[in-house]
């Protein structure tokens, strides 16, 4: 479905609808929360939707640095982009004695949060496939190949911060992606000799265990990168048990076709040949062996109620490959241009964005409170606002705010997605109050508010605006 621009008037700051008083008395309450917070360091606008009336606003052109809130927009984007009812699908099938994977860009193949949603067990995947090529009769393989050019070869984005590359926040975005495209290590002292578990099992990640055993003082375990690709370094100390905690790979691809590898031989069914990443050209000959299937609301999920970051740079080189001739080649370049053109096209001045990455995990980022509570009105004013509503956190319920808002003043009923990177506080959505939703956008940049600061305004909305019997 290709984008249709949609103008998105800029809201002025009136009381059409509400009252003076009432919006005198947010601002009343808002402003013994800021207190004495550098002005020029936090932007908030609060939106009641149906009037487009702004009842507070400060700062709210101002261009700051988002963090996690940048996946709102990415995720709105998908929707106009891609319409919602895309879903990725990726093929597994044979050429002769070939035996080929064509990536979709999917962020959730084998996701173990999506997994578990579905029933689905663990190695679900690959035994899928294996069943597949037993019903055709097939007894070996010869070569695999793992095609990714759904997306380009820049799986790491140059402005994040290399210290960030080994964890799952900051895992490479490839054309097949898989876990997450990381490894789960659980650490555990047995007897004074450190035991350490890796899941899933496999050969092509080389894990070097250098963690002292200890029975008193501090325990803590990281994992390091080498120069080698995938060769993984454990240090620290280990008084018990650490973890489990998830470690990044490298070359996700490959680590997808060597995982399928594993599983055919130990089903008996030989791999003789190689394992290669390259595009597939199948001329007609390809015979699909097993298939899977990702909606795209499930990205939205994961992306804004987890913050998931692999769901959401992944969905921006599929807004870029989806728009491109041959659907192939997504990239963040082209990605980042699509996004543009989508907050232009709803009247957002260039100068209160700057779009970087999907996920808001590079400083580079840049958005208004305005900017994102215009296509916060965008969605809502469309056929998509309860499916995107449905992705967000859910105050004292789920995802990244399941342990606020736990009151019953305000539980279930304050809905958004948190942003957190050193220095950066964000927090954006809806508050569902008596007098009706209200949208929001809270940035904070250089510390300037804390997390509960910033989740007070939220309160303030909702005790605000309950309705008065």
């Amino acid at each position: 479905m290709r984008m249709r621009i949609r103008e998105l008037s800029f809201i002025l700051i009136a009381s059409v609808v509400l009252s003076a008083p009432a919006v005198a008395g947010l601002a009343g309450r808002i402003g013994k929360i800021v207190g004495k917070a550098r002005p020029g360091d936090y932007a908030i606008h609060i939106v009641e939707p149906n009037s487009r009336t702004a009842v507070y606003s400060h700062n709210a052109t101002k261009a700051m640095t988002p963090a996690s809130n940048m996946k709102l927009i990415t995720t709105a984007a998908a929707l106009r982009y891609l319409g919602p009812l895309f879903e990725y699908r990726t093929q597994i099938g044979l050429c002769d004695g070939t035996l080929v994977v064509i990536g979709s860009g999917d962020p959730l193949l084998g996701d173990s949060v999506t997994d578990a949603r579905y029933g689905r067990e663990n190695g679900w995947i690959f035994d899928k496939a294996i069943r597949g090529l037993q019903e055709r009769g097939v007894e070996s393989i010869t070569d695999i190949i793992i095609d990714t050019t759904v997306f380009d070869d820049q799986r790491v984005h140059p402005n994040w911060l290399e210290s960030d590359l080994n964890r799952w926040y900051a895992c490479e975005v490839c054309g097949v992606n898989y876990r997450g495209n990381c490894i789960q290590v659980t650490t555990s002292n047995q007897g004074g000799r450190v035991v350490v578990q890796v899941e899933p099992t496999t050969s092509f990640i080389d894990v070097v265990n250098e963690i002292q055993a200890v029975s008193e003082g501090p325990s803590a375990v990281g994992a390091y990168r080498t120069r080698q690709p995938n060769r993984i370094i454990l240090r620290g100390r280990c008084r018990d048990r650490e973890g489990p905690f998830d470690v990044a790979i490298e070359q996700p691809g490959g680590f997808f076709g060597f995982l399928l590898a594993e599983h055919l031989i130990r089903a008996g069914i030989p791999v003789s040949g190689r394992l290669v990443e390259r595009p597939f050209d199948d001329n007609g000959r390809f015979v699909p062996v097993a298939g899977y299937t990702t909606p795209l609301i499930d990205c939205l999920h994961r992306a804004n109620k987890d913050s998931l970051g692999l769901a959401s740079e992944a969905l921006l080189k599929t807004i870029a490959a989806h728009e491109s001739p041959d659907n192939k080649n997504g990239s963040w370049e082209r990605g980042r241009e699509l996004i543009g053109d989508y907050l232009v096209g709803l009247g957002i001045p260039h100068e209160e964005f700057h779009i970087d990455d999907g996920s808001g995990l590079s400083r580079e980022n840049r958005l208004s409170a305005q900017a994102i509570v215009t296509v916060l009105l965008d969605v809502y004013a469309g056929d998509n606002w309860e499916l995107y509503r449905t992705s967000l956190a859910v105050g004292g319920e789920d995802g990244t705010i399941g342990r606020y808002f736990k009151e019953s003043a305000y539980r279930a009923d304050v809905l958004g997605k948190t942003g957190y990177i050193s220095g950066v506080r964000s927090f954006s959505g809806v508050c569902l109050t008596g007098r009706g939703p209200y949208l929001f956008a809270i940035l904070s940049n250089r510390s300037s508010l804390s997390r509960d600061a910033i989740n007070a305004i939220a309160q303030a909305v909702m005790d605000e605006y309950r309705r008065q019997d």
